[in-house]
């Protein structure tokens, strides 16, 4: 999610300014507001993080959940930058706990390998996100179409559906 997440605004930004009526310099502030919280949270992340990085993985999963759902159903501008907020602060915290929590758990002889592959997946995160925006980008949703890019992949694992 993390790859995807950092990606995925690409795709929104033409029915965001739509949506919202968007200057561009609100819209850049928009697509800033993930990375952001991302600095914030990689640089917080290490304080909760020292007593246990599951648990605080764990946070970070929910803040990725209300991110998405946040992103999904905002009714206004400021709810949006709040939700990629929260979304920007659970990439930054799991960019810098996953890998410790990897490390920490993995054998010395697969260690460097399994960390490898967290990155790998970033990058394959990245690589969905373009293609979801296309696919999507395809189906004709209109002005809102933004709220599918922003929701739709993070939160249909969790549907039984």
């Amino acid at each position: 999610m993390f790859g995807f997440d950092t990606a995925v605004i690409a795709g929104t930004t033409h029915s965001l300014t739509l949506k919202f009526a968007l200057t561009p310099r609100q819209l850049g502030l928009t697509v800033a507001m993930a990375l952001i919280g991302t600095i914030i949270g990689a640089m917080s992340a290490g304080i909760p993080g020292s007593v246990g990085e599951a648990g605080n993985l764990r946070v970070l999963a929910i803040f990725y959940v209300l991110s998405a759902l946040g992103c999904a159903f905002a009714a206004n501008w400021p709810m949006l930058l709040i939700a990629r907020f929260i979304g920007g602060l659970g990439i930054g915290g799991s960019s810098v706990l996953g890998p410790v929590y990897i490390a920490e758990l993995a054998p010395a002889r697969l260690r460097g390998r399994l960390v490898g592959l967290f990155q790998i997946n970033i990058v394959l995160g990245i690589l969905l996100a373009y293609f979801s925006n296309y696919v999507i980008g395809t189906l004709g949703l209109g002005v809102n179409e933004w709220r599918w890019h922003s929701a739709w992949p993070r939160y249909r694992r969790y549907c039984s559906w």
